[in-house]
């Protein structure tokens, strides 16, 4: 099962399949990912982040059909921020790993990086302000589809609390750059599509509150 959106005018150039928030749900279930030109993973692949979860977490991504694979980090991924040279190492040909950079696939240019507001002990925390502000300001302009583990202030990023707990800077630095898409997790209840001025949102996160794999990827024409 696929939750479809179409591109926004533009000619249909690649089929992207956005999930996130896996958290090793294939260990147990069958997790039905649809085809497409591309596949992007948003972060939390894991739940500790230890090695072995690591390495069988990219066994599984490596093993999905997708001709190219985007993946970032997310605050359960602790390998990446603990040991980045051994996470590296281990990431399958066929998986582009960003951390604050850049890939072109198809004449799209993707950035990706992992950081969001601090929250409890956890990977990749920044706190709000000047800190998380300079991880923004690296983003290019030009950018097609920025991949971001956390989403921006106000957009699909409502806790079951009510609470809206998205990144202010980062909803600055998107308004300002407009990508045609950002695709993010990290806030289960948030999951879903919203579109603002230019940009299409999309908050794959597979599993919801209890960590339950019951939303299904994200699919976007661009």
């Amino acid at each position: 099962m696929s939750y479809p959106v179409s591109g926004r005018g533009h000619p249909v150039r690649m089929r992207i399949v956005c999930i996130s928030d896996t958290h090793l749900a294939h260990q147990e279930t069958d997790l039905r990912i649809p085809d497409g030109d591309l596949l992007i993973h948003a972060g939390d692949g894991t739940f500790e982040g230890t090695l072995a979860e690591t390495t069988d977490f990219l066994k599984w991504l490596a093993s999905l059909r997708h001709p190219r694979k985007v993946l970032i980090a997310g605050n359960h991924d602790w390998l990446f921020q603990k040991d980045p040279a051994l996470a590296r190492s281990i990431v399958p040909s066929g998986i582009t790993y960003l951390e604050d950079s850049e890939v072109e696939i198809h004449g799209l240019r993707i950035y990706g990086s992992p950081w969001q507001p601090e929250f409890l002990r956890w990977a990749f925390n920044l706190p709000r302000g000047p800190r998380l502000r300079e991880k923004w300001g690296r983003i290019p302009r030009g950018i097609d589809v920025l991949v971001t583990h956390g989403p921006p202030a106000g957009i699909l990023d409502l806790t079951p609390h009510g609470e809206h707990v998205g990144c202010e800077d980062l909803r600055l630095a998107v308004d300002k750059l407009e990508p045609r898409l950002h695709v993010f997790g990290h806030i289960h209840h948030g999951y879903g599509v919203r579109n603002v001025g230019s940009t299409r949102f999309v908050n794959a996160s597979v599993s919801d509150e209890v960590y339950a794999p019951l939303n299904p990827p994200v699919v976007v024409d661009l």
